[in-house]
């Protein structure tokens, strides 16, 4: 019943196809629909998936410092970043110049110091919305990202402490990358007219390179128990902040822990060489690294380090890999990306415009400059006395990274203890523990399971635990805090023993040696997930008249 000419087109469209094909499918073409299969070599949906995932870390980073800068940082913080800026501004002797601002670059030089905590939060706010945007959305281009990228680093660059971990850099460094994977303006989730760059993705897999294998090198040169295969009897134990999987993992058999560190060296020495070795090997090496990030994520709370670390790795997959998260149907992107390979395939695209030779400019000169922070990277990657988690430049666009390249064999904790009694030395004084958020306190409480957000306080107990007070004077900081039943201070932790009492008279630090409980024995009937025992004192019982001199001696707030 079809008419004439349209009969005489469908006669003509089947007259060179080979025999046995379904009619109107000729020998260069695809079906589209539901039954279409995307090519290999084409990475328009990894674009997409790539900035959700690194919008959603951005997510969590921003809404970490949200909730915590202003007690960590704030006008009242632990350690204000008003004083370390006023250090910064001394130090270069004179007012705001580029010297003070290339030695830590953020928006808070432009902004009014007389109220910090809204500076913070404005920052943080700002990136909560923008990264739950292209979250949401799947949509970002160059502005958006930078965006996200100045705000983090501004933020990074006053942390001081509490944010000097490796996956600080690690995530300015992606979200460097991400700026150039996006078109100019455009807000297109498929701008046609600015393809990914190879060089961009290459950039990526650069990095993804990089974090690997130097996470391998690192254990190889440091820990003597990474080269007999023992450190993961240890890991889950003395982690910085355990979760309910950890304590189930730690029993596990002892050849199951020598089988989990010769797999942690396969894929951190060796996997990452995949990359070079064409689109199979490269693939694989996304899957291995992604399926090994996800059983780190199982196995302890990292902040979101691991979460970050999958980031680069969707640069392994093109879209013929990736098509099937997203639904097939006319009109959907996968579509739309099959209809573009095959203009591409027939020839058919425009030719480059200004606009796309100035981009490719961009591209090789973003090229050139990865390759050049790289050197230094790189030596010190070959060099015996490795060091992980460095920045050799302000803006850390190339970083060094590494993970546990020792592993602690014991797990020590520091215990913040208070007193309403009048002699803190008396027999009889009375003292309650403080309890954090994550951190292990008391021996009967569940672990946490927070995973990809962070608390950074409890972090920093854990490598305060390894040394003196003196080397971490924040503590005492802290200390003068709980005196006070600051309220500010209070917010970071879980259980304040005096909560709607009179603050403590005194307050002192006492270190203790954690271990596991036996399933099955004593301790673990009684409902403990730790056995602990007193080492000694961390700090003599302070009070706040004690700590005044202290605190003005280093202008933080009496």
């Amino acid at each position: 019943a079809a008419p004439e000419e349209s009969l005489r087109r469908r006669k003509a469209g089947n007259a060179g196809a080979e025999p046995g094909s379904p009619p109107g499918r000729g020998p260069g073409r695809e079906p589209t629909g539901c039954n279409a299969h995307l090519r290999a070599g084409t990475f328009w949906l990894t674009r997409i998936v790539l900035l959700r995932a690194l919008a959603f870390v951005y997510f969590v980073a921003f809404l970490v410092a949200f909730h915590q800068n202003k007690q960590l940082i704030g006008d009242r913080g632990l350690l204000p970043c008003r004083t370390y800026l006023k250090s910064v501004q001394q130090y270069f002797r004179g007012p705001v110049g580029w010297d003070a601002v290339s030695y830590a670059p953020t928006l808070l030089w432009l902004l009014d110091w007389s109220h910090m905590d809204s500076n913070l939060d404005t920052l943080a706010l700002l990136g909560l919305g923008v990264s739950s945007f292209v979250l949401l959305t799947g949509c970002a281009n160059m502005a958006l990202m930078a965006t996200l990228w100045v705000l983090y680093m501004s933020l990074v660059n006053v942390g001081q402490i509490w944010y000097s971990f490796g996956w600080e850099s690690q995530l300015l460094e992606t979200g460097f990358l991400g700026i150039f994977l996006c078109p100019l303006w455009s807000l297109s989730r498929l701008p046609t007219g600015t393809p990914p760059s190879q060089i961009v993705l290459w950039g990526f897999r650069w990095l993804i390179f990089r974090i690997m294998l130097g996470a391998g090198l690192i254990k190889i040169r440091g820990d003597q128990c990474w080269r007999d295969l023992t450190c993961m009897d240890f890991h889950y134990e003395t982690q910085p902040v355990p979760n309910p999987m950890a304590y189930f993992l730690h029993q596990s058999p002892w050849w199951v822990h020598r089988f989990e560190t010769l797999s942690n060296h396969f894929l951190e020495l060796v996997v990452p060489f995949f990359l070079f070795l064409g689109r199979r090997m490269c693939t694989l090496h996304g899957v291995l690294q992604i399926l090994f990030q996800a059983v780190l994520i199982i196995s302890g709370n990292l902040s979101f380090l691991n979460w970050l670390t999958m980031v680069p790795s969707v640069a392994c997959f093109d879209d013929a890999t990736l098509g099937f998260l997203f639904p097939s149907g006319p009109g959907g992107l996968k579509d739309r990306v099959l209809k573009l390979q095959e203009e591409a395939a027939r020839g058919l695209r425009p030719p480059p415009r200004y606009g796309c030779m100035v981009r490719q400019a961009v591209h090789v000169a973003l090229g050139i400059l990865v390759a050049w922070l790289s050197v230094p990277v790189v030596v010190n990657l070959l060099s015996p006395t490795q060091v992980m988690n460095t920045s050799f430049n302000p803006l850390r666009i190339v970083n060094t990274y590494g993970a546990f390249g020792s592993i602690t064999k014991e797990r020590t904790e520091v215990i913040l203890q208070g007193t309403a009694s009048l002699n803190a030395s008396m027999p009889d004084a009375v003292w309650e523990d403080y309890e954090f958020k994550c951190k292990p306190g008391d021996p009967g409480r569940r672990l946490c399971l927070i995973s990809p957000y962070h608390y950074r306080l409890d972090w920093l107990m854990w490598f305060a635990a390894f040394q003196t007070y003196e080397h971490h004077e924040w503590i005492l900081y802290l200390a003068g805090k709980l005196l006070a039943n600051d309220a500010t201070a209070l917010s970071l932790l879980a259980l304040n023993p005096f909560e709607n009492r009179a603050p403590p008279r005194w307050v002192r630090g006492e270190h203790y040696r954690y271990k596991f409980s036996r399933p099955g024995g004593r301790h673990a009937a009684a409902g403990k997930w730790w056995v602990r025992r007193r080492l000694g004192p961390y700090f003599p019982p302070v009070s706040l008249p004690d700590l005044k001199d202290y605190f003005q001696s280093r202008e933080w707030p009496y």
